[in-house]
């Protein structure tokens, strides 16, 4: 990434969608997005956000001016994640778009492409084209695909050439459907943490951050249950070979060499997460344009013991900006 980020707080956790990609990848198991009336359904799940919050790059802006971030990190909604199949022409017009978009805003948006997540030589030679696009500091991936987490397969196949070409990583979970979760929205109030919280397991314990130490990866929404089960996972490597037979760290040691952000919707814990974690690893994120977004984030993050320049300094460092 050459383009250098306007000063000031940056949002690492955003999603944008141009409208003519509206349709998904082929295979997306909840599309097509559609609007009606100015508001955006997931085929005929209605997600309580303008169609304009999505799509159009003015909106963005408009938000970002009233919650005062300077710099907004777009990402795709997980829905547009390629999971289901080949979607390399949708990946691609995906970064073309995205690249066009970060280009033309002066530094106040950065973007995190897309790469096909199911052929190991396509993706790698995605995001050997991604380090070239001025602005572009990595990619977005789902926590788990096709029964594996961030320790095997496709994903860690991303995650070693991200760590080998200097490539950002921000996880963001997809809400998989289980039945016990059908209702109440708790495919997103329990599934999106828990599937952070496997996915970070899956990074210390299965060696992934000992075999990468130089990758830069962040986890969405304060990394889901992993601040309540540091202690768990501690105790369980400290006491069990099994659990510790891939890594050479207890996981709430080595935690604090990853980065999360501050969506977390209460000030207890992400007091919890900075706790854990460290200050130097919570950076500034929205979750813009969801209905379960941080309104204020640099205000709910100062009011929870933060500073913008800590927050600011800490993005910065995810995304690899050294200027």
């Amino acid at each position: 990434m050459t383009a250098t980020p306007k000063a000031g707080p940056v949002d690492v956790h955003a999603h944008w969608l141009p409208a003519d990609l509206f349709g998904l990848p082929p295979g997306a198991p909840y599309g097509p997005l559609r609007d009606r009336d100015g508001q955006l359904y997931l085929g005929e799940v209605p997600l309580s956000i303008a169609t304009k919050a999505m799509s159009d790059v003015p909106a963005i802006r408009a938000d970002m001016a009233e919650a005062g971030i300077a710099v907004r990190v777009l990402s795709a909604p997980p829905f547009a994640f390629p999971v289901a199949g080949s979607a390399p022409d949708y990946v691609d017009a995906f970064n073309d778009a995205l690249g066009a978009v970060v280009a033309d805003s002066g530094g106040a948006l950065l973007g995190l492409g897309l790469v096909p997540l199911d052929d190991d030589a396509a993706a790698t030679a995605r995001l050997e084209r991604l380090v070239s696009v001025p602005g572009i500091a990595g990619v977005a991936i789902p926590p788990l695909l096709g029964g594996e987490s961030l320790d095997r397969g496709t994903l860690r196949h991303v995650l070693t050439d991200c760590a080998r070409l200097g490539l950002s990583v921000l996880v963001h979970p997809m809400q998989l459907p289980r039945p016990e979760w059908r209702d109440h929205y708790l495919a997103n109030l329990i599934g999106n943490p828990v599937e952070t919280a496997t996915a970070v397991a899956a990074l210390l314990l299965g060696g992934v951050h000992d075999a990468l130490p130089g990758l830069r990866i962040c986890f969405v929404h304060g990394g889901g249950c992993t601040p309540g089960l540091l202690g768990r996972w501690d105790h369980g490597w400290r006491t069990r070979p099994d659990v510790r037979r891939d890594s050479t760290r207890p996981p709430g040691e080595a935690v604090r060499d990853l980065w999360f952000d501050t969506v977390t919707h209460d000030p207890a814990l992400l007091g919890l997460l900075t706790e854990r974690v460290g200050k130097q690893a919570v950076v500034c994120g929205s979750d813009y344009p969801f209905d379960m977004a941080q309104r204020d984030p640099v205000g709910f993050a100062i009011a929870g013991g933060l500073d913008t320049a800590t927050l600011t300094a800490n993005a910065r460092s995810f995304l690899g900006v050294t200027s």
